[in-house]
């Protein structure tokens, strides 16, 4: 041990909904920080599926699955500038995941941005494992919504989440996330 204090990173996005692709970053952001906060955006512009109450329940459940590798991991709501959510945590550290170099562009302008508001806080980049590359939550919504199979791209808990709200909207027959992809 050497007596520095615990290494806090935050790890934010949407996780509307939580992707396994996303739980593949918190698993491997884990072997990289003492503490990890998941750092739910309430980001009403992106027209949210799930409330950031229901997002971070869904994601303390997915969080059950992982190997944390001694870690701890939190989850919480946010609605600030993420530098200032970063200060009130603690964090020195923001993780960030790359599916494809067309994500690098916008990630890196983020993270000069914040670099230039917080010098003290360092951006590091996960990229996407292999088989989690392609996955975005905006496109299992779309797929589910349409009776698409999403299981091999989310949780099962997920899954059920999310044929329940499609069902609550009104989708019926259409909306089938268990089902075969046409």
């Amino acid at each position: 041990m050497t007596g520095r204090p615990p290494l806090i990173g935050i790890y934010p996005g949407t996780f509307d909904p939580i992707t396994l692709g996303h739980s593949d970053i918190i698993q491997r952001a884990t072997k990289v920080v003492d503490h990890l906060v998941v750092a739910v955006a309430n980001n009403a512009g992106k027209g949210p599926l799930f409330s950031p109450e229901e997002r971070v329940a869904l994601i303390q459940e997915d969080l059950e699955a992982l190997d944390i590798n001694g870690a701890t991991v939190e989850v919480r709501a946010f609605d600030t500038l993420l530098m200032h959510f970063a200060q009130e945590v603690g964090a020195r550290v923001i993780l960030r995941g790359l599916r494809a170099v067309s994500d690098f562009e916008y990630e890196f302008q983020m993270a000069c941005m914040n670099t230039r508001m917080n010098p003290e806080i360092e951006t590091v980049f996960l990229t996407a494992s292999e088989r989690q590359q392609f996955i975005s939550s905006r496109f299992v919504k779309e797929i589910g919504s349409l009776g698409g199979d999403i299981r091999s791209f989310v949780s099962s808990r997920v899954a059920e989440r999310l044929q329940a709200r499609f069902d609550a909207q009104g989708d019926g027959g259409r909306s089938h996330a268990g089902g075969t992809a046409s």
